[in-house]
């Protein structure tokens, strides 16, 4: 379950950028905002999830609400939560939106899975 109000926020913000969105998915337990075809941003439970540009990680970090993003116990530069409280007023959110959309133009696609073949779609070759 992810924080639907929070999702407008960005929905609508993004829609005032020149952004291109390219969609919505849902991933990360919640709402994840595809633009020029990547990942950008989006909402997981009450945070706010962010992709930027992993040589800001540092000072990126000292701003409220952060939280670092760890997968299988390892901290994922370039990606990050924030709380609620750093998301309050529009223009934090609009600080955190800007900081993703710079970055996306140069961010990697993620690497589409190969759909295997069932044992049944191999019988029918």
């Amino acid at each position: 379950m992810y924080n639907t109000q929070l999702a407008d926020r960005v929905r609508n913000q993004l829609a005032g950028s020149a952004a291109e969105m390219t969609g919505e998915k849902k991933m990360f337990r919640g709402m994840a905002f595809m633009v020029n075809n990547k990942m950008c941003i989006g909402v997981s439970g009450e945070n706010l999830l962010c992709r930027f540009d992993p040589s800001l990680q540092d000072e990126v970090a000292t701003k409220t609400g952060y939280l670092p993003m760890i997968m299988k116990g390892k901290k994922l530069n370039g990606y990050c939560y924030v709380k609620p409280e750093g998301i309050l007023l529009d223009k934090e959110l609009q600080y955190w939106i800007n900081l993703c959309l710079a970055f996306n133009p140069t961010a990697k696609p993620s690497k589409r899975k190969m759909r295997t073949k069932s044992k049944k779609e191999n019988d029918q070759d």
